[in-house]
This record gives C-alpha cells, structure tokens and sequence, in this order.
C-alpha cells in the first residue's frame, strides 16, 4: 500500500505536467437576458447561432467549456431593465435595446437619424461598431457595461391598421408607437403623435386601438405577430434603431484572458454584420408566414414628391438639429461624427 500510495501522486503530477491546460480548465456559465420569445425571428436566427458561434471559439481556442444560458421573454429582467440588471449583476449579459432609454447613449443615436443613406441593417450594423471603435466618446456612453457588438435594424416601415398611408395628410394625428431619441423628434415633426409603449405591448396595444400604427423592422412584425393586427405597410424614410449586447464589467474582467479573446472573435464589427444580416432576412420571413396563415400585407412606397416632402419635414433637417444639440451638450465633434457615418454609410 506504501508504493501505491507514492505512486498514485506521482501519476497525477506526470498528468498535470503533460496536459497543463487540464490544471486551469473550468466550466463557465454566464445568464444572458432576452427581452424576447424563443420563437421569435431574433433569437432563433441571430442569438441562438451567435451564441454557438462563442461557445465554439471558446472551445476551441481554449481549455475552458463556456455554456450560455438564455433567459427569454423577460423571464431574468424586463426589456426596459436589461440594461440595469446586466450593470448590476443580476444578468451576466444581456440584450439590450436603447430606444427604451433616451438620452443615455445620445451620439450612438445619429445612427438613428431619419433618412440616412442606407437599407440594410448589416450595412448599418457595420457603421455604428466603426463609430464606436473611432469616437472615444461614443464608446464612453456605454462605459457602464462591457460591449461585445452593436447592431442596428433597416430602416423601419410604418405599419398601420385603420388605413393605409400614403401622405402626410394620412399621418397627421395618429398615434404611432416610436422608440425615444430621433425617431420620436421626426414623428413629432410629420405630425403624428409619438407613443411610447414597450415592445411586448404593442401587439394589444395595436389591436385594442389604443395605438394607430409604430414604426418597425421586419424582424418585430415577424417576432411578435404584428401582421396579424395590422394590414398597412408603408416604405417611409423612418430611422433604424440600435442595440447592444452587453456583458457584466465584473464578470467580464473575471473571465480568463483566452476566453474573452476566443468570445472577441465572433464578436466586435464581424458579430455586428451578423446580427445584422439576419435581421435583413425577416421581411422573406414575414411575407412567408402571412401567405400561409391567409393575412394580407398591403405595402406601398410614397411617391417621389411625397417622399420628399417627408425628408423636407421630418429627414435631414433633423441632422442639423441633432449636431446643434449635441455641441451644445459639449460634443463639439458632433457634426464630424455625422460626417464620419454618411461617409461610412455610403462606402
């Protein structure tokens, strides 16, 4: 008994010499929030393979097992606190979408500025991570929360569901659902009467009457049924919005240094284009799902006067009045930021 005795620590010594990376290795296990469904159009298209994506570079460039556990349907916090609850622990990270909180991010916002020259929310996804990396004081409104990419949608359309419109004549005085920031100024100067309503709501709030119509992605109408409630689309020079996927700072820094390199990696401007690319395949998705299930989806694009009647009072002269604002705010480089991302835009 004495020999094994001997033996047994001089084996495990021998293992730990030729397998050094078996004496670090850890599982590790991180609660993401998500404001929502499983089945919606995001989570099964974007966060479910991105969140493969990470767990697979983790696996294998490293000696560590990363397991992330989705929460969906504001089961670990709500939409409007996720922002908060990742900060504060409560999440370790988090889907985070900033239209809930005006003001707290204010340059990410020209990203969010009417009838930029832009389609495509990978092109736009693209712009806004180039931003941040670019503008220290872009990057430094997100300081609370560690950030692993920034996305935006395409531009959104108008969907209404009493009547279909096709002038500014059609939306004055309607109630439309929008997000805080540039798209509640532009609603305010076309003449409808901004709502703010969080996301999970709208479907009632749409179908109860309590709401005329919201600006949206694809990627929404589809995640939360909206074709079911509202029959009018409209091609409008609406803006985008944006969002971030946010990591506790101090579970971050906690990580090993070749995990949070291996997590970079599908992260950064190459998660940003993902995240945006998939949101861009929702309208094939929507159109799809109508057509099976007998819903009607009547879209139209403004006319050539009409669309510039809309740039005229509620696009580009609201670029001017966000520079403005920002100078004075103290960011006396608003106006180059503005340039940067209509020159990044149109790359």
């Amino acid at each position: 008994m004495k020999g094994y005795s001997r033996i047994i620590p001089a084996f495990l010594l021998f293992i730990t010499l030729l397998f050094p990376s078996l004496a670090g290795a850890k599982n590790i296990t991180l609660r993401f929030s998500d404001q929502n469904s499983k089945t919606g159009w995001g989570p099964i298209h974007a966060l479910s393979p991105w969140v493969e994506m990470v767990e697979e570079a983790v696996r294998k460039n490293t000696s560590h097992e990363l397991k992330i556990i989705i929460f969906p349907n504001q089961t670990l916090a709500k939409g409007k606190d996720n922002w908060n609850a990742v900060r504060t622990g409560i999440a370790d990270m988090g889907w985070c979408f900033h239209g809930y909180w005006p003001g707290m991010t204010p340059l990410a916002d020209v990203i969010s500025l009417p009838a930029l020259p832009f389609t495509t929310g990978e092109k736009g996804s693209e712009t806004l991570w180039r931003l941040y990396e670019k503008f220290p004081e872009i990057k430094n409104q997100f300081h609370d929360n560690h950030i692993l990419l920034l996305y935006t949608t395409e531009p959104y359309s108008l969907i209404t569901t009493r009547k279909q419109v096709k002038s500014l004549g059609d939306l004055s005085g309607l109630k439309i659902r929008t997000t805080g920031g540039p798209p509640t100024d532009q609603m305010k100067a076309l003449g409808g009467i901004p709502m703010s309503i969080p996301m999970p709501d709208v479907y009632l709030a749409l179908k109860q009457g309590v709401i005329d119509g919201m600006g949206v992605s694809w990627e929404a109408v589809h995640s939360f049924r909206l074709y079911e409630v509202a029959d009018h689309y409209t091609q409008t020079p609406f803006p985008a919005v944006y969002f971030s996927i946010a990591v506790n700072i101090k579970k971050w820094d906690s990580l090993p240094d070749d995990v949070k390199k291996a997590i970079t990696s599908v992260s950064g401007v190459e998660g940003a284009r993902l995240w945006g690319k998939k949101y861009d395949m929702a309208k094939e998705g929507v159109y799809e799902l109508a057509r099976k299930e007998g819903k009607n989806i009547n879209s139209v694009t403004l006319s050539a006067d009409e669309m510039n009647r809309w740039l005229e009072t509620g696009g580009k002269p609201l670029w001017d009045e966000w520079v403005k604002k920002m100078e004075k705010e103290g960011y006396k480089n608003a106006r180059e930021i503005l340039d940067t991302t209509l020159n990044y835009l149109q790359e």
